[in-house]
């Protein structure tokens, strides 16, 4: 029986604990906890990583302070774009989505591509068009709406330049959605930064699966997508390994930073924490910033990144659970 264990992100970049306030970091340590809990009730059930991995992603992204789901960022047309993806590790699937809009829950959907397709990655209206088919949960604009997205947006257009989730500002509180005429153009703007979401699990059969889920950078044009959907760039699973990573995505797909553990691991047979490592090394060799989450098939769980912080859980049997933000 292998050992269980399961690890989370919502997200790498400047999180400094001189920025954040008591409240708010409460608050993001209490959502972390709630995710992990979602996939390890699963994974103590007897259930599959790959379940455990989709309950924790949901988790996070119906939280509206995380750049998933419910908190994703706006594109330069004031829309949110979503993507998403998901790996079964044992038996090499994926499935996963990008220009998603209006599902509650994108890896949900990109868990329906990998099972009732024969594609890995769908995208615009050809995904949201199979999101309508299978009858997922959507849910209108007003629902993805936040306060802190939008005054986002408006920063980011008076600057001229899109904001990458890992320098996003955070708000001092979870806020209700107001009508756009009613959002001020001044609010409260700190720096650390959330964004995009994932979770890696090994279940008791030594199974691996990852998940990662994002609302992508604001004021993004010209049809972005970043490495989250990606396979082997934001997200990979195999037999040794399961990986979901955070920041800086254009980095991540130059060093095709999920699958790179893998191979490390298998070619100059590395441990997975070892793997880790020189993944992170080339990531800021390359000049990208960001994190990841690793899970090897003996329930090791790694977690290293090269900035200022990164939202992050992770538990392994018989070990009690750790949640940390900051470096």
């Amino acid at each position: 029986m292998a050992k269980i264990a399961i690890a989370i992100h919502g997200g790498a970049g400047t999180i400094l604990r001189s920025q954040m306030t008591p409240d708010l970091e409460r608050e993001y340590r209490h959502e972390l906890g709630s995710a992990l809990n979602a996939g390890w009730d699963i994974l103590e059930k007897g259930g599959s990583s790959l379940d455990a991995v989709e309950a924790a992603v949901v988790s996070l992204e119906d939280f509206p302070l995380f750049n998933a789901g419910r908190g994703s960022v706006f594109t330069s047309e004031g829309k949110n774009e979503m993507d998403a993806a998901i790996m079964d590790g044992t038996r090499l699937r994926a499935g996963s989505v990008a220009f998603v809009r209006n599902v509650r829950n994108p890896i949900r959907l990109a868990r329906l591509v990998m099972e009732r397709t024969e594609h890995v990655l769908l995208a615009g209206e050809g995904a949201n068009q199979f999101a309508a088919e299978t009858g997922i949960e959507t849910a209108p604009d007003e629902y993805f709406f936040t306060e802190h997205r939008w005054l986002q947006l408006q920063d980011a257009i008076a600057d001229g330049r899109v904001r990458l989730d890992h320098s996003a500002a955070a708000p001092e509180t979870t806020a209700a959605a107001p009508s756009a005429d009613d959002i001020p153009h001044s609010a409260l703007r700190t720096p650390h930064s959330k964004g995009t979401v994932g979770a890696v699990a090994c279940d008791s059969k030594g199974h691996l699966a990852a998940a990662t889920s994002t609302g992508g950078m604001t004021n993004k044009k010209f049809g972005r997508i970043g490495d989250s959907p990606i396979i082997g760039a934001g997200t990979y699973a195999d037999d040794l390994c399961a990986v979901s990573c955070t920041g800086h995505g254009e980095f991540f797909m130059l060093g095709v930073s999920a699958y790179d553990i893998a191979a490390r691991m298998r070619y100059k047979e590395l441990s997975l924490e070892d793997a880790a490592r020189e993944t992170i090394d080339r990531l800021t060799e390359i000049g990208g910033e960001g994190g990841l989450i690793a899970v090897d098939r003996q329930g090791n769980v790694v977690t290293p990144f090269n900035s200022e912080g990164m939202y992050r859980a992770s538990i392994r049997y018989g070990g009690d659970s750790l949640i940390g933000i900051y470096k």
